[in-house]
């Protein structure tokens, strides 16, 4: 049986990548014992890759209204109602070990709105599912509820962003069939030995 590729497009060696990104990617493999398959396939592209990665981080590694596991869940939501395996295995093993819960990306993958989240967060996940599939029906009324639950506006703009970021990043893994790697689908659903 042959290994599977990470993706469509072709995967460029590693050690034949500017030094910034194979920095970057020794870094990740360093870190979590694998690289993941995103890294390698953005690879292709070395300035879409820097872009990518810059919003990225800007968008889920900062501190605010909302914490990292809550930012992970947007993703895992939104990737699911977009049918993107690769965003919904790879940040479902982040959301679980950011919310320490083995169970919640599950939930969130299948059905969001069953799942045992607080209603401050299932209004966030109804929002960020309205920016990803009906941002042209997002109103003034969006915002409202959204204040009366304790959102700010820079709150408001980061689940919108990351709705929105994620959208181009599922479409992107869609059409390059990139694969999730396997080490994903166990991180955070057993203790750490």
């Amino acid at each position: 049986m042959t290994q599977p590729t990470p993706s469509r497009f072709p995967v460029p060696p590693v050690d034949s990548l500017p030094e910034d990104i194979r920095s970057r990617l020794l870094t990740v493999q360093e870190k979590s014992g694998f690289i993941p398959n995103v890294f390698l396939t953005l690879a292709f592209r070395p300035d879409e890759f820097r872009a990518f990665f810059a919003y990225h981080d800007a968008l889920m590694d900062k501190d605010g209204g909302l914490t990292k596991a809550e930012r992970e869940m947007i993703v895992v939501a939104t990737s699911s109602a977009n049918q993107c395996q690769y965003c919904v295995i790879a940040h479902g093993a982040i959301l679980r070990i950011r919310a320490k819960n083995p169970l919640i990306a599950d939930q969130i993958a299948s059905n969001y709105r069953k799942a045992d989240i607080t209603p401050r967060q299932r209004a966030m996940l109804d929002f960020a599912m309205k920016v990803s599939q009906e941002a042209h029906l997002v109103s003034d009324a969006d915002f409202a509820e959204l204040s009366v639950l304790g959102f700010s506006y820079d709150d408001v703009w980061d689940i919108a962003a990351i709705s929105a970021f994620f959208a181009l990043s599922n479409r992107i893994a869609n059409v390059a069939a990139m694969r999730p790697n396997d080490e994903f689908y166990l991180m955070g659903r057993l203790p750490k030995a």
